[in-house]
């Protein structure tokens, strides 16, 4: 109903055409982001959420400043989703303690072996089987996921976001944050490259190619759920060696 009320609101605009000509990158996106999420989520609402950030996109849109419409609305959009997602508070506390747990032992291993851990090492260290293991990495999708641009948001403007724009489109073309996200992309860079080839495919497709987690498993060959396990314990390799990084 409020999807529907939105999109009626914009009706007779000079905007409409521009509207429903990318509503379906709203969709896109919620499926890129709402992957691993428990049934209780209304994607519905994350739909209307990433309605009203394109709508901010389209109103703010400047051409001028080099980058395409789909590119600034994109960004808008899935910051503007990442804040409906934290304010459902949608994780289970034991979901979110569990991966923070495999996020610490990763930090820990990487800092006593001075390199990544491989998986074989990360099991043992928390004592699991690998079975468990990879249901945990496959029920935290979400959470990596938000965990990581948090990270990405909250690192790369110390002088914290403003509030007029959503999500990590509140740095979009802020001059004074332009060296900071500089930085942070040059250590994201250095931790990417700590990888495993696996691992920097999937990063590639999914952050840089925007592709689903189901079109990546096509891609690479894999079920949609080894995606989501290969992604989730990337992004908690990512988290550890940014965390190293910034600390120095």
């Amino acid at each position: 109903m409020l999807l529907m009320a939105l999109l009626s609101d914009m009706r007779g605009s000079e905007r409409d055409e521009l509207i429903h000509q990318h509503i379906d990158l709203v969709r896109y996106e919620v499926d890129r982001l709402a992957v691993g999420l428990p049934r209780e989520v209304d994607r519905d609402d994350l739909v209307s959420a990433g309605i009203v950030g394109l709508i901010k996109a389209v109103d703010r849109y400047d051409p001028a400043r080099g980058a395409s419409f789909p590119t600034y609305a994109t960004t808008v959009m899935r910051g503007a989703i990442l804040d409906e997602l934290r304010s459902m508070d949608w994780a289970p506390r034991g979901l979110r303690s569990r991966y923070r747990h495999v996020e610490q032992t990763i930090a820990a291993l990487r800092q006593r072996l001075r390199r990544q851990p491989d998986e074989s090492e990360i099991v043992t260290e928390l004592g699991v089987t690998h079975e468990e293991y990879e249901k945990l990495l496959c029920d935290a999708t979400g959470t990596a996921i938000v965990s990581l641009e948090a990270l990405m948001e909250t690192s790369g403007d110390s002088r914290g976001p403003s509030t007029d724009t959503p999500g990590s489109a509140r740095l979009e073309w802020n001059p004074a944050a332009v060296a900071d996200r500089g930085e942070m992309h040059r250590l994201l860079g250095e931790t990417i490259g700590e990888l495993s080839e696996r691992e920097q495919l999937v990063i590639s497709l999914y952050y840089h190619e925007e592709l689903t987690m189901q079109e990546i498993g096509a891609v690479i060959g894999v079920t949609e759920s080894r995606v989501c396990q290969i992604h989730t314990q990337a992004i908690a390799r990512m988290r550890a060696g940014l965390a190293t990084r910034l600390a120095n």
